[in-house]
């Protein structure tokens, strides 16, 4: 069961953004609503977390890959090519480190959409909720008429 207090110790970046920002797992997001721009966005929101994680799942497996070359490298384990092996490398973790900053930004965005979105809901919800009590109509008193002295 999804709680939304709480996160796996093994979540990622994404899901961690959202947890600190709305106070829910993005998965719970979507259990919050029913319809509406609100669940539209709170799936929005699920998607970039779970695309940000992924990417940062990629770039920390290319950063970890060539810090192992390099690693056996320094011991003399390994002879490093002159093929631009690290070189390449290099640049995927480029890649992958822009792609994520990337994602950060999209999901930024869709969590300040989300927020928007839930706060103008609420405050309509709240704008136009009937009273516990309903007002009484205005009395409206006939004019009084003016005696003419005969």
């Amino acid at each position: 069961m999804d709680n939304p207090t709480s996160l796996p110790p093994s979540a990622g970046p994404g899901s961690q953004m959202v947890h600190e920002s709305l106070g829910a797992s993005p998965r719970f997001l979507g259990r919050l609503h029913t319809e509406g721009p609100e669940l539209v966005l709170a799936d929005l929101v699920h998607t970039a977390a779970r695309h940000l994680d992924h990417v940062h799942e990629q770039f920390t497996a290319a950063a970890r890959n060539a810090a192992s070359v390099l690693t056996r490298a320094a011991a003399g384990n390994t002879s490093i090519n002159s093929l631009g092996v690290l070189q390449n490398r290099g640049t995927q973790i480029d890649i992958l480190a822009a792609r994520r900053d990337d994602a950060v930004d999209r999901l930024k965005e869709t969590i300040d959409a989300y927020r928007q979105v839930t706060a103008s809901e609420d405050a309509a919800s709240r704008a136009y909720r009937p009273s516990a009590v309903p007002a009484s109509a205005p009395t409206v008193t006939p004019p009084a008429r003016v005696a003419r002295g005969r």
